[in-house]
């Protein structure tokens, strides 16, 4: 089992090889389903020049938002700026280039690339800002406009549990980007919940095969709420 063994000790482990200049895939939305403790390594890391891939950046203090503190991230591909000052700051100073891009497309960029398909049509974004220099082609009557797929250096992502061969299964709304994100990175990098012996899981309930996983280290997550709505 040793050879299969994907369970490291240590975030500097999870994160090695990572360097200037890399595209992070990035799970979760906002402060849901991300992996903090992976985000935090590389904030402790300093790796300047990032290509982020995320739906959003977090929120100022938390999440890919503690990137931003010491501009580590040049790019950012996301649908959505969110509640997070910083980043709307340095998109306005031009600080930072953001590709705004449609959460379904952004959803299917990671899908596409882990797929191995480099390029696919949809008529999402067509006669808007977004189609500008993308060629666009009709079926069956309805214009669609070809968008790349996305791959990255690494994919980092939160999953529920895992065995130590990398099989991930991920909880509730902790399924938004992550499992198209996980098979989108050279190297795929899990911060789990829970880590199981190898059979504890079963078979019909993994939601990403560890084939696509490189490491998988166990986290201890805060789970902050990014807007919390009470009744009176």
């Amino acid at each position: 089992m040793a050879g299969f063994d994907k369970v490291v000790s240590s975030y500097e482990a999870a994160m090695e090889g990572l360097k200037d200049g890399d595209t992070i895939i990035a799970g979760g939305f906002g402060l849901c389903g991300i992996p903090e403790g992976l985000i935090a390594q590389i904030k402790k890391m300093q790796t300047k020049e990032l290509t982020v891939v995320s739906n959003n950046c977090g929120v100022d203090d938390f999440g890919l938002g503690l990137l931003l503190h010491d501009k580590q991230i040049k790019k950012v591909v996301a649908s959505y700026v969110g509640e997070n000052a910083l980043f709307e700051q340095q998109l306005l100073s031009g600080e930072i280039d953001v590709e705004l891009t449609p959460q379904g497309t952004l959803a299917e960029k990671m899908r596409a690339g882990g797929a191995g398909i480099p390029a696919f049509y949809t008529a999402t974004g067509y006669g808007t800002p977004v189609a500008e220099g993308k060629e666009v082609k009709e079926f069956n009557g309805r214009p669609y406009i070809l968008e790349e797929s996305i791959t990255g250096e690494f994919a980092i992502v939160k999953a529920w549990k895992a065995d130590r061969y990398g099989n991930l299964v991920f909880r509730h709304t902790a399924m938004n980007f992550n499992p198209m994100a996980a098979t989108a990175g050279k190297i795929t990098v899990a911060e789990v919940e829970e880590i199981v012996e190898p059979g504890e899981l079963e078979p019909s309930q993994i939601h990403t095969p560890g084939i696509f996983v490189n490491r998988v280290i166990k986290g201890n997550f805060e789970k902050r709420i990014e807007r919390v709505t009470t009744r009176d």
